[in-house]
């Protein structure tokens, strides 16, 4: 991508990092690819099993009762079938956020970006054990206030844990 869109087309910036209160287009043309590169491959994963679950629980009982009742496709969608796919999504998704924080290293290092990946890459380079401590501890507290975020989105999409 760096070589496609930064060094033949130059269109993107190849590396660096602006922040958004200094030039907010810039940096907008920044995070583009390293966005695109860190979550490219968990969407299409995301959008699969997203898909599957829809076929899924659109073959199920209760959604053909919905139509039999005479509600409306968008309806019937949205309100019986797409709750109850979000289910495995929802983990899916909880779990792959570990994912993007460790790619997130490769990315900040490869796109040159401050970060956490970075400052824990350039803190194991220089043997500097109290900031790596430091980073792993925020980014395990991170990741299990993510997963509690998400147990909290089943009891928000499930209609059955409320009761």
């Amino acid at each position: 991508m760096i070589l496609l869109f930064a060094v033949q087309l130059g269109w993107l910036p190849a590396s660096g990092y602006v922040s958004p209160f200094e030039d907010l287009k810039g940096n907008l043309a920044a995070m583009i690819m390293p966005a695109f590169v860190l979550g490219n491959a968990f969407a299409a994963v995301l959008m699969r099993h997203t898909r599957s679950a829809m076929l899924q629980v659109l073959s199920s009982d209760y959604v053909r009762t919905a139509r039999a009742k005479g509600l409306e496709e968008r309806v019937v969608v949205l309100k019986h079938a797409f709750r109850n796919a979000l289910i495995p999504v929802i983990t899916l998704g909880a779990l792959g956020l570990g994912e993007l924080l460790g790619g997130a290293v490769l990315t900040e290092q490869v796109f040159s970006i401050p970060g956490f990946g970075k400052l824990i890459v350039d803190a194991v380079f220089n043997r500097d054990y109290s900031v790596v401590q430091g980073v792993v501890l925020c980014t395990a507290t991170a990741y299990l206030a993510l997963n509690l975020l998400a147990d909290l989105a089943y009891y928000l999409v499930n209609p059955r844990m409320r009761h």
